[in-house]
């Protein structure tokens, strides 16, 4: 099993939760955006620098995932695809997508975009509060420790 990070939008706090756990499971750690990251010297830490453009990350981390892979994303359409192809999906407050949730996402995500095509303010997510970052890194605990028990 591996970690990967859709790196481009994840928030810097979760990143280091993440490396961490890397270093504490030994678990290769995949952080794939399209700008250079700077991550801290681990063999189990790495980053797939990919093109700029619309899903190119989303897209090189569903062709590259397996079945059983963990991607952390708060991008629903990248989550849904995740699960499609038998991976699990997390998002950076701590909340896991999964089957039974992914079809509501999508339908409030697609929702709120075409109220924002008609020029409604939606807002944007909240800003991550501390109750997040700990939400998220339980979240990542519970699974490791289920998942990687060898």
């Amino acid at each position: 099993m591996q970690i990967w990070v859709d790196a481009d939008a994840c928030p810097n706090v979760i990143k280091e939760i993440l490396f961490r756990a890397a270093e504490r499971v030994q678990i290769p750690l995949i952080l794939v955006a399209n700008k250079i990251l700077q991550t801290p010297p681990s063999r189990y830490i790495r980053t797939m620098r990919v093109g700029a453009g619309f899903d190119v990350a989303d897209n090189t981390i569903v062709r590259e995932m397996v079945s059983g892979d963990l991607v952390i994303t708060a991008d629903i359409p990248l989550a849904a695809e995740v699960i499609c192809k038998g991976g699990h999906a997390l998002n950076p407050r701590g909340e896991f997508y999964s089957k039974e949730n992914i079809e509501e996402r999508l339908t409030m995500r697609n929702f709120m975009d075409e109220l924002r095509e008609t020029g409604v303010n939606t807002g944007g997510p909240a800003t991550l509060s501390q109750k997040d970052r700990q939400a998220f890194a339980n979240g990542l605990d519970r699974f490791l420790a289920r998942h990687c028990r060898e």
